[in-house]
């Protein structure tokens, strides 16, 4: 039957920043398919853990900064996960920061800052995952990238190279994993009411504009990405690659 390629039984995954927001919706989704779920973030994921055993999944919670974290940390997360919960099928590349300020006003730190956990812990932790999913000959990577892989933004020079970078190390590992069996590809959300997004919808002009271009007249929430998820995470994309996904209630194409 066609939806039991969809389910996710005796999978492990692990999901960076599910303490919260579209990590949270994308870590219960592949709990809800079946996978037991390992949950990466520098913030208390009590509430993500509890959700998941709600459904009857195993959930192990790991504190960690991605911002500091070295390549060896990150391969001992890969490594305790694989220990705790027995294997690791499915990379949830989710956490990510923002920072806005125009071009001639945005510092040094903030440009480090974006890229140490956009785009760097991506690189190192995705490279711990594959070397274990290369091993066993299967595996899905599932990057989040956005509507600034596709676009320059406003006030977000770190955060736009960043996401282009993401699109583009997308298609940089799926070319070299498929062969292995590893389908890496990206999901790019539009605009979600998200703790990142509160002070556009805050500034009711911005907000205004936004909602106007977007042919569905809303923003996302984590619910509208976790079909998206669950699909990338399955049997169902076994011959999908290297690709970015817009779910955006049509933004891109107004």
């Amino acid at each position: 039957m066609i939806l039991d390629s969809f389910r996710l039984d005796g999978k492990v995954a692990l999901v960076t920043g599910a303490a919260r927001g579209l990590g949270q919706g994308a870590a219960v989704a592949l709990a809800e398919a079946g996978a037991d779920v390992a949950i990466l973030d520098y913030l208390e994921a009590t509430e993500t853990v509890a959700m998941i055993e709600d459904v009857g999944r195993r959930a192990h919670a790991l504190t960690i900064d991605l911002k500091t974290a070295s390549p060896e940390s990150l391969d001992n997360v890969v490594q305790t996960v694989t220990d705790v919960l027995g294997r690791i099928d499915i990379l949830v590349n989710n956490a990510g920061i923002i920072r806005r300020a125009p071009l001639l006003e945005h510092s040094a730190a903030d440009w480090d800052d974006v890229l140490a956990i956009n785009l760097d812990a991506v690189f190192h932790l995705s490279k711990a995952v594959a070397r274990r999913l290369v091993a066993q000959g299967s595996g899905k990577i599932i990057n989040i990238a956005s509507m600034l892989s596709f676009q320059g933004g406003i006030l977000v020079p770190g955060y736009t190279a960043s996401k282009h970078a993401v699109a583009g190390l997308t298609k940089a590992f799926a070319n070299e994993l498929a062969a292995s069996g590893i389908n890496v590809n990206a999901i790019a959300p539009g605009y979600m009411a998200t703790e990142n997004t509160a002070p556009i919808r805050a500034d009711q002009a911005r907000e205004k504009s936004i909602i106007d271009r977007i042919p569905a007249n809303r923003w996302g929430t984590p619910a509208d990405l976790q079909g998206p998820f669950v699909f990338l995470a399955s049997a169902a994309s076994d011959y999908l690659n290297g690709a970015i996904i817009p779910v955006d209630g049509g933004w891109l194409i107004r």
